[in-house]
């Protein structure tokens, strides 16, 4: 990103080229500022208009500029006669308003797109008018990777040496609004901004001026970008990290720590409040012991990844939301000792195969596991009898496409039947009374008595068909 501040003596302007387009002439003008270069299209109008208020507020010299032509002014030797009269002009008022740079030349050539001081001075006008009414409405902002760097880069700088500007350009109405914030959203890109060389994601920056977020949503930045997180282990409650090719949790819970060995991690750099994490859509192949920093962790979600084997999580307490769909999960062994008292899991779109696995996860009320490779019916033997369970999606499996497969699944929960819901809907009447024959044929073969029996107030109906 540009910083004029940094590079005043490397800086210039070229107008380098000619451009009719709808017989209307435009003239490039190439900046450059130490090492980022950008490009701004003006007419001569435009040059008019800019050198009329830079005569009169800024003592640039009347006749500086080219004057007018009305005949034959299309003509390719009088444009480049021209392009040559602009470049002179425009060099010259460059070198002379070097140490002032004032606002309107400084728009003129975009620098309020591409510097961080200018970028930061119409962001603190925006904030100063703006800033109070967004922040009672919901105290949420997007911020871009080129934003966030100018206000770290200008935290690390004096204040520049440029002409006296009006209150509300001042750098403090910025930093008053990030220490409100409490809903952060950054979005990153990779594509290079404007007609610039900078690419946002190739810009470092930290988070220390946010004092008071509560909410923060990563969106296609790679974590490499941030240098510091300030103080928001102490503040943080959810955390969203998508579409950032992250491999690892510690790459953000860690961001900050230069050792990231678990004997030396110190209660310090614990998530104090954090308890929701999504870190979807990532490249995450295992979730590794950096998990154990956030202690209140009540709602995982890392969907989409890489995952093919759940580590043990069951320090976490108060997980009771666990969404792993999307990811390459076939058998899932044991997984009580793993994840403690669970309440909810998506495992949809996996290659779970059994459910042999959930049995003895008691706390359980919903299991998703549509969209997977589960063949047999008798499956659900291993989960009918958890006493919590009321959701259950197996929507998408082969076995869902099986003769009366409503009805064999809501079968074998027993008393319980009427209580599933299977795959978002619960049973229907003709359901339940199939599902009563089929319990009484299943019990009577195996020599007991049918559960809807054992409770002589349980009043039920067989269908004659």
């Amino acid at each position: 990103m540009s910083s004029f501040v940094n590079h005043r003596t490397e800086a210039t302007v070229c107008v380098d080229e000619a451009c009719t387009r709808d017989n209307v002439t435009y003239y490039k003008i190439t900046v450059k500022v130490g090492p980022v270069n950008w490009n701004v299209w003006h007419r001569y109008s435009d040059f008019v208009d800019l050198h009329n208020r830079l005569v009169a507020d800024h003592g640039v010299a009347k006749d500086l500029l080219p004057p007018k032509k009305v005949i034959r002014n299309k003509t390719p030797k009088f444009v480049e006669q021209r392009r040559e009269a602009l470049h002179e002009y425009l060099k010259n008022v460059f070198n002379y308003l070097r140490l002032t740079m004032p606002s309107e030349f400084a728009h003129f050539l975009d620098f309020h797109l591409y510097d961080i001081f200018f970028l930061l001075q119409d962001l603190a006008k925006k904030l100063f008018l703006e800033g109070d009414k967004m922040l009672q409405v919901g105290k949420s902002y997007s911020f871009t990777p080129l934003e966030l760097h100018a206000i770290s880069e200008r935290l690390k700088i004096a204040c520049p040496p440029t002409e006296k500007q009006d209150q509300m350009y001042d750098f403090s109405h910025v930093l008053d609004f990030c220490s409100q914030l409490q809903i952060l959203c950054i979005k990153g890109s990779y594509e290079k901004l404007g007609t610039s060389n900078i690419v946002p994601n190739e810009l470092q920056f930290d988070l220390v001026s946010f004092k008071s977020l509560i909410d923060l949503k990563i969106i296609g930045v790679p974590m490499a970008c941030i240098q510091s997180i300030g103080g928001l282990r102490d503040t943080l409650v959810s955390l969203s990290v998508l579409i950032a090719s992250v491999v690892s949790l510690n790459e953000f819970l860690l961001v900050d720590i230069l050792h990231k060995d678990p004997s030396s991690i110190a209660d310090t750099v614990k998530w104090k409040k954090l308890s929701m994490i999504n870190f979807a859509s990532n490249n995450i192949e295992s979730v590794d012991w950096a998990i154990q920093l956030v202690p209140k962790l009540q709602h995982l979600s890392l969907s989409s990844n890489k995952l093919s084997e759940l580590c043990d999580i069951s320090s976490l307490h108060q997980l009771r939301v666990l969404n792993l769909s999307l990811n390459n999960f076939s058998v899932c062994e044991n997984w009580h000792a793993k994840i403690g008292n669970i309440v909810k899991i998506d495992l949809s779109q996996n290659k779970v195969e059994t459910l042999r696995g959930f049995s003895r996860l008691y706390s359980l009320e919903s299991l998703d596991l549509s969209c997977n490779i589960i063949n047999d019916v008798e499956e659900v033997q291993h989960i009918c009898k958890l006493p919590c369970l009321e959701y259950l999606w197996l929507t998408a499996n082969p076995v869902a496409s099986s003769i009366d497969y409503r009805v064999k699944v809501i079968e074998q929960f027993n008393a319980r039947m009427m209580e599933i819901c299977l795959d978002n809907e619960k049973a229907s009447e003709k359901e339940l009374d199939t599902a009563r024959v089929l319990q009484a044929l299943r019990v009577v073969k195996e020599g007991k008595t049918p559960s809807f029996l054992q409770n002589s107030n349980t009043s039920h109906s067989f269908n004659k068909s």
